[in-house]
């Protein structure tokens, strides 16, 4: 109840009772009663908007890890991770979430899942002396570490922090503040029009100039608007839920109309988040072996019933995930470890041959292969060339095992050929994109993966290639020709921006605001909760976190940005109405009070009423008579 267009009505429901006791009238309670209502009304809508709006920190902290094995006094024992300080040592194992930001002391490498951070869906390998961050998970291994940093000073813990400090005024409550200011500012002057008119100069009394006041403070403004706009925001709220996006903010379909820049996160949004072989690029390095050999020798390698995105990708190529066991039997599968970086089985087939195949990292498998020089170049060149157009790289081996051991060494490795890696965009991401841009939204992609994989994504969406690293944004950009660009014209200007962090993301969010751009984000991680929270319009796409989905505004039950377009064109004639209804609200109370204003008979009736004449004779005459009104 705490803004300009409250602030009228409840003065005008307070001299509504008050005022009139002075003239020996009952209180209006009619108008008291409407007043207060309306009141209640806005102000619940208002709490329950906010309320449900503040979560979003509690369900970031929510992820933390409750518990941890801790070093104390030269003993180990399980403790809250709430109780950690740096310099304390914990041990992590496999499945564990690390508690706080520490770094690995001595042992093998770790796998950390840091997917829940940076939205990508590969683990990466931490070695010794690397730093790891609270909320990730231990996929392989175990090692100790020292805290180096907890709470709110974690990586994670930034993400919470921008989070609950984020309290920003909506756009549309800036426009009702607006036209709360320009109605309170008109009657205030009309008052004082009044007050100098009708007590010194007409000398009315004062019942009378109190009733014209009041006339004037409840005439002047819309009292209904902010109902008849939350009723007309409610209807479209319903419209959209049916279109697969529901609102949790219903100003946000006001801000949502007016969107003219849209920060996309790629992973899972704009792509599939499945890894995929893009077959007609599969480069074959030994002679008589094609391309589907290749991809089968990748499957065998490639445990079927893992979870893991690469064996699952490897598999999935398969017109039947069962080809890659069928007709031969596993001896032994050698799992991926981060210091071989490699997977291998040793199988037996129809005919009782051994063999094995490997899978795994380019230089791992040139090395187990031993190549020669002119193999090693042009795997490399293959290398370099996928690397351009954003796609990893994948080598395939395989061995032949005459002495059938599963400890026999074998002959020698032969390298079969290399396998391009991309996350393929969802099917109607470019037609989306190119709506958005019809409708005069740009669109920018903001991800937490490689440059170069992010100027392909762009490339493949046809929505420009004009992209920087997250260096940028910091001043720290090793181009020349970025120094002299100031960093909100280059993020006004760019594309997108790869290898970012939430604090990036939340800076290009705030950044563009500053620039008075209406900023619309879309996310699903952690990682992007905070620009959720700052963005004008935070858009949680389906299967997001509960992080993300606190954070934001609108969530979308279907897959895809696809309905992002149908919620731009709802909104857009739902804020037509608001705006065609505000306009005529505004205008028509403004007419009121000029008409109000005019004239010397103003807060009177005039009407003809027969008189005698002076002689007492003869047919009445007429004359005006004034009447106060009430």
């Amino acid at each position: 109840m705490w803004n300009p267009l409250s602030w009228v009505m409840e003065m005008a429901a307070i001299m509504a009772i008050a005022l009139a006791n002075g003239g020996g009238k009952p209180p209006d309670w009619q108008d008291f009663v409407g007043i207060i209502v309306l009141l209640v009304i806005n102000s619940t809508i208002s709490f329950i908007e906010e309320n449900n709006a503040g979560n979003a920190a509690a369900a970031l902290m929510a992820n933390l890890a409750p518990k941890t094995k801790v070093l104390r006094d030269g003993r180990w024992g399980e403790q809250e991770a709430s109780i950690l300080v740096p310099g304390d040592i914990v041990s992590i194992k496999l499945g564990d979430i690390v508690p706080a930001d520490a770094r690995l002391l001595e042992g093998d490498p770790l796998k950390i899942d840091q997917s829940g951070l940076t939205g990508e869906s590969l683990p990466v390998t931490k070695n010794p002396g690397d730093e790891v961050f609270s909320g990730s998970t231990c996929k392989q291994g175990e090692i100790e570490a020292v805290v180096i940093a907890t709470g709110v000073h974690t990586f994670f813990g930034k993400a919470a922090h921008l989070v609950d400090s984020t309290n920003q005024v909506g756009h549309f409550q800036q426009v009702l503040t607006a036209i709360g200011n320009f109605c309170i500012v008109s009657i205030a002057v009309g008052i004082v029009i009044e007050i100098i008119v009708m007590f010194p100069i007409q000398r009315r009394k004062y019942r009378a100039g109190i009733e014209n006041l009041l006339v004037l403070l409840i005439g002047g403004i819309p009292i209904a608007m902010p109902t008849v706009l939350s009723v007309t925001m409610a209807i479209g709220s319903h419209k959209l839920s049916q279109q697969g996006a529901i609102t949790k903010r219903m100003t946000a379909i006001e801000e949502l109309a007016g969107m003219d820049v849209l920060c996309s996160d790629k992973t899972g949004t704009l792509t599939l988040n499945k890894l995929s072989v893009d077959k007609n690029l599969v480069e074959v390095f030994a002679k008589g072996v094609d391309k589907e050999h290749v991809l089968l020798l990748a499957a065998r390698a490639s445990r079927v019933e893992n979870q893991d995105a690469i064996d699952a990708c490897m598999v999935g190529m398969l017109a039947d995930p069962k080809e890659a066991r069928a007709g031969i039997r596993e001896v032994h599968f050698l799992p991926f470890n981060p210091t071989d970086k490699r997977t291998a089985l040793t199988y037996i087939d129809a005919e009782g041959n051994w063999h094995r195949a490997s899978k795994g990292a380019p230089e791992q498998i040139i090395t187990l292969c031993n190549c020669k020089e002119d193999v090693k170049r042009k795997v490399h060149s293959v290398i370099e060339k996928y690397a351009e157009r954003g796609l990893r790289s994948l080598a395939v081996a395989r061995q032949e095992v005459p002495e059938k051991s599963k400890d026999s060494p074998g002959g020698p490795w032969q390298f079969i050929g290399l396998l391009p890696l991309f996350d393929p965009p969802r099917h109607d991401s470019a037609e989306t994109i190119r709506k958005a841009l019809v409708l005069g939204v740009n669109v920018k992609m903001i991800t937490g993966d490689q440059l170069a994989i992010g100027k392909e994504t762009g490339r493949r969406l046809g929505m420009g290639t004009n992209m920087y690293p997250s260096s940028a944004l910091l001043g720290q950009s090793k181009d020349g020709s970025l120094e002299s660009l100031p960093v909100d014209e280059l993020i006004e200007k760019a594309d997108g921006f790869a290898g970012v962090f939430p604090e990036h993301k939340y800076e290009i969010v705030k950044r563009l605001q500053e620039k008075k751009h209406i900023v619309g984000m879309t996310g699903d991680g952690v990682n992007d909760a905070p620009a959720l929270k700052k963005a004008d319009i935070g858009i949680a796409v389906d299967d997001a976190t509960d992080a993300a989905r606190s954070a934001s505004d609108i969530v979308l039950t279907e897959p895809g940005l696809s309905v992002i377009i149908s919620a731009v064109l709802t909104s857009r004639c739902i804020f037509q109405r608001m705006k065609n209804y505000t306009i005529y609200a505004v205008s028509n109370h403004q007419r009121e009070l000029r008409q109000r204003g005019e004239g010397s008979t103003m807060g009177y009736r005039t009407e003809n009423t027969p008189w005698p004449s002076s002689t007492g004779a003869g047919l009445p005459h007429t004359v005006q008579r004034q009447e106060q009104l009430p």
